[in-house]
């Protein structure tokens, strides 16, 4: 039985680790996490360095986990900055640390990949691994419920942090105003006037066909996706060969919509698909038009949840501006193991006042939820 590092996913057999996955979340599939190092967005540039973990018993690979080794924490949407920073001020370093996640993505799901009895002993060898690879901390984000179990039963210190995103769930709405109807009179109008404020100004909105797709089409995702960092003085972290690469390679599950003026597009959301959940993930727009952002990312979103029977819309993270329009609060995990035990001493006392905090204020969002009572 050993603990190996996988640097490049295309050394692996796209159909040996995807047998591991427990479900067909996009997300882990080979071909999403091998487009993404080899279209360049992962490496170097980035400082996502991909280290994936596998387990192999009697010569059979039985549990992975997609991980990186990082210099920083950006684009991870667990936030330890504050974390970092304490730990630099007092002497300790903080980096390198490796972190088991999808890269740019705050998606929860599977992280333990394979058997859940060889995923404990990967998981039981791993502090050996990061004292042998100089790695200051070990960080599985937006993990579920299977790894919170093997987690809390690791001899390791392992340290649990909550945080909360905002879903929209579909309880067998027939359509957008079927939706519509589930909420209070005043969100229901305002809805109406933001929608209609967007169509006013000229704007209609094609459902890209992927299977049809040409070369220019991923010119504009990905000029519209660029835009919205470049005007924060900031580099995209995706390449545009990544959306090139996954049209290849999945285009079943990407989903595309254009918001056009006079058939010239003016925005987009790119997003993906499994069998229950829509996954909104990137937006862009070539021209600022008031609305336009919600209209194009969520309203759409749930428009096409609805109408394919998905019982799940997934917008990603932050955003209190979605509580008061139907998304609910649902909170999230992730665990830390800090090598330094004064480090992880204090990170521990943080989390003990952080996680009532959380949860409260989940709840106090619940109730500010724009749903008729009854």
């Amino acid at each position: 039985m050993s603990l190996t590092a996988l640097t490049h996913l295309r050394a692996l057999p796209a159909a040996e680790w995807d047998a591991l996955l427990p479900s067909p979340q996009p997300f882990l599939r080979h071909a999403f996490l091998s487009a993404l190092e080899e279209s360049g967005s992962l490496g170097p540039r980035s400082g996502w360095a991909p280290c994936h973990l596998l387990w192999h018993a009697q010569g059979r690979l039985c549990a992975a986990v997609p991980g990186y080794v990082k210099g920083h924490s950006m684009g991870e949407y667990v936030f330890d900055q504050r974390w970092a920073e304490a730990s630099e001020q007092a002497g300790i370093p903080y980096y390198p640390k490796w972190l088991g996640a999808v890269p740019f993505s705050p998606i929860g799901g599977a992280r333990l990949l394979g058997d859940a009895n060889a995923a404990a002993a990967l998981l039981t060898a791993l502090p050996d691994f990061l004292a042998q690879r100089q790695l200051m901390s070990a960080h599985l984000n937006f993990i579920d419920a299977t790894a919170h179990t093997l987690l809390a039963a690791q001899p390791a210190r392992w340290l649990s942090r909550i945080g909360y995103q905002y879903h929209w769930h579909n309880r067998g709405y027939r359509d957008f105003q079927d939706f519509l109807d589930a909420l209070s009179s005043r969100k229901r109008k305002q809805i109406r006037k933001e929608r209609q404020r967007v169509r006013e100004q000229g704007i209609t909105f094609r459902w890209l066909d992927v299977a049809q797709a040409q070369e220019t089409d991923w010119d504009t995702v990905y000029r519209c996706y660029a835009n919205t960092y470049a005007v924060r003085g900031r580099a995209p972290y995706l390449t545009r060969t990544f959306f090139s690469l996954l049209a290849e390679r999945m285009p079943e599950a990407i989903r595309v919509v254009f918001a056009e003026r006079a058939g010239r597009p003016l925005a987009m959301a790119w997003s993906l698909v499994d069998d229950a959940t829509f996954y909104g993930r990137y937006w862009g727009c070539k021209e600022e038009v008031d609305g336009l952002h919600f209209e194009t990312c969520f309203w759409q979103g749930i428009e096409a949840t609805i109408a394919s029977g998905r019982q799940h819309f997934n917008a990603g993270a932050q955003g209190e501006h979605k509580l008061l329009r139907g998304f609910e609060p649902v909170l999230t995990h992730s665990w830390h193991l800090l090598r330094h035990p004064g480090l992880a001493q204090a990170v521990e006392a943080f989390l003990a006042r952080e996680r009532p905090a959380v949860r409260a204020w989940a709840d106090e969002a619940r109730a500010a939820l724009p749903y008729r009572l009854g």
